[in-house]
């Protein structure tokens, strides 16, 4: 199925025909890099075990120690796949999303476990991109993805946010690369809200609305 195919889509206006391809190619399996609020990702539909270890197999990690997100393209979506969540958490992400944050949740029994982390957590994004968006409507279940770049490798930014260079690295080994314009060249924010506790692991591109949230953490 490998087509070494790029297709571009405008953030402003996308594209219904060039979001169905997209979505039917994830349907099918397929691997698709796609633009978020941050890095691009590779992404592929959850319900497709093989393709998620492709994934890890292109990030060079063992599936024991991946590192997934869940590509959702609202918080009501997410609440789907998570545990219940107290009333400060909810206003939390209700605040930061969408947007550039990284939450590590306690996931529920509609996340298969092969993307669980050993403590059975999983990464939860909603970025404000409105292709990714789009394209995660049309499925209508989140997709599973994670940055386009090797793990402890270091490359140049360009290979990171541009998606001409992202092809030419990548194309023979996915499906699709959607050129959603420069990406930015910063990773999320992300943290750690699992038993109820919020700690920031990572500190990355953010928004002023949360670091006002976040400024005593």
């Amino acid at each position: 199925m490998h087509a070494q195919m790029i297709t571009k889509i405008y953030t402003d206006n996308p594209n219904p025909k060039e979001v169905r391809r997209v979505a039917d190619l994830l349907r099918e399996g397929g691997i698709v890099v796609l633009p978020t609020d941050t890095l691009y990702a590779f992404a592929c539909s959850m319900e497709f075990k093989r393709s998620v270890e492709t994934i890890a197999q292109l990030k060079g990690f063992s599936l024991k120690k991946a590192k997934y997100s869940m590509l959702c393209s609202s918080l009501s979506m997410a609440s789907e796949y998570v545990r219940p969540m107290d009333k400060e958490l909810f206003s939390l992400l209700r605040s930061c999303l969408p947007g550039p944050y990284t939450f590590i949740m306690d996931a529920n029994s509609n996340v298969p476990r092969n993307y669980l982390n050993p403590n059975k957590t999983i990464g939860v994004r909603v970025p404000a991109n409105t292709i990714l968006q789009a394209v995660v409507e049309a499925i209508g279940c989140p997709l599973i993805g994670t940055s386009v770049r090797r793990v402890d490798e270091e490359i140049e930014t360009e290979y990171l946010t541009d998606p001409e260079l992202i092809h030419e690295t990548w194309g023979h080994r996915v499906n699709l690369v959607v050129d959603g314009g420069i990406g930015e060249d910063e990773p999320s924010t992300v943290l750690n809200c699992a038993g109820g506790e919020i700690e920031i692991m990572r500190r990355g591109k953010s928004t002023p609305e949360g670091d006002r949230l976040l400024i005593d953490l």
